[in-house]
């Protein structure tokens, strides 16, 4: 089969390689839609650690399933699927509770650390266990599909995040999975959702989405600004969307005492924090990692029309041409969000 493949930091070539066997208990998906996530672009630079060549990466597909494994049930030929980016063990401490996207010797697919490897879908087929598919809605395409997974990242941190009615809340990060943010805030009731980012188009976008506030993190203090536009108090939330130190800063200067500031966002490896600021303003601060079980929500909102993916797509260009696309994300495009591959 054809794939794209990371063949070294910065170098994509696309090779004929084995297609993948299937295991008892896995289906082969033939890869109709794949994004090119921003995780992706940061990995193949080395700059994450997590994605180490040779990897084939891509984990938010779409496709047909071409092949079972003899332990499969409920599942055939022919369907249409997406599917979990997260692989987990079943028996798993960690599942068993509830919370498989912490599961031990937890994987994710199309990413490759010093602990683990798996092939991603940047290909013609991907191999996956039957646990993380999902059916697609008849009135679902493909494309659209292949954007469920960061919706369903946005569902999961909103999900983690004490929110009531009419709250207020800063989103740092205007990119896709902060406008996906942002139309889940709307839909959990918050009264001002306040918008940052330094583009203005993208900015220009999250206002269409549900964004009541936006602010150029150029045009001055971010603190006094949202401030202002929360009764002198600050953010009842924020989400930290991008992962930098300056970012997390802002998300926390932003927020009220006793908020809650969500970090989704995973660029660097470490930042610092005002530490005096978080403690004495009794600032709770939270991880959110990938999705855990938020998927089927995140299909049916897609499928009734309430989360609006095709807003952030840019482009839907052939398997062929994903290296150029990569460079051109890696470049900070202007205008560029989202790119769908098709192999």
């Amino acid at each position: 089969m054809k794939a794209l493949v990371l063949t070294e930091y910065n170098q994509f070539d696309l090779q004929d390689v084995p297609k993948p066997t299937v295991g008892p208990n896995e289906v082969l998906v033939r890869v109709q839609a794949v994004g090119i996530c921003g995780s992706d672009v940061h990995g193949m630079d080395g700059s994450s650690g997590r994605r180490i060549p040779p990897i084939v990466m891509g984990h938010e597909a779409s496709g047909i399933i071409a092949e079972v494994g003899a332990d499969v049930h409920n599942w055939a030929t022919g369907d249409r699927v997406t599917f979990d980016s997260t692989v987990y063990v079943l028996d798993d401490w960690y599942s068993r509770r509830g919370i498989y996207n912490l599961s031990d010797g937890r994987e994710v697919v199309g990413v490759s650390t010093p602990d683990f490897k798996r092939q991603g879908a940047f290909a013609e087929y991907v191999a996956v266990p039957q646990h993380i598919l999902y059916a697609i809605p008849d009135n679902v395409s493909f494309t659209q599909a292949a954007l469920v997974e960061p919706v369903a990242v946005a569902l999961h941190a909103v999900s983690l995040t004490p929110i009531q009615v009419n709250d207020s809340a800063v989103v740092v990060g205007a990119g896709m999975i902060g406008l996906f943010v942002i139309q889940v805030l709307k839909l959990a009731g918050c009264g001002s959702i306040i918008a940052i980012d330094l583009d203005d188009d993208r900015l220009a976008l999250a206002k269409t989405l549900g964004a009541t506030h936006t602010l150029n993190a150029r045009s001055g203090d971010m603190a006094n600004q949202v401030q202002a536009l929360t009764n002198g108090r600050g953010a009842d939330v924020s989400f930290e969307v991008v992962g930098a130190g300056p970012t997390v800063k802002t998300a926390i200067d932003c927020v009220r005492k006793g908020a809650t500031v969500t970090l989704v966002g995973n660029l660097a490896p470490t930042v610092e924090i005002p530490l005096q600021a978080v403690v004495t303003r009794q600032l709770r601060l939270q991880g959110s990692c990938a999705i855990n079980g938020e998927y089927e929500a995140a299909l049916a909102l897609i499928s009734s029309g309430r989360m609006n993916v095709e807003a952030i797509l840019s482009a839907e260009v052939p398997l062929e041409e994903g290296a150029d696309w990569f460079r051109r994300l890696y470049d900070k495009e202007k205008g560029l969000i989202k790119v769908v591959l098709k192999p």
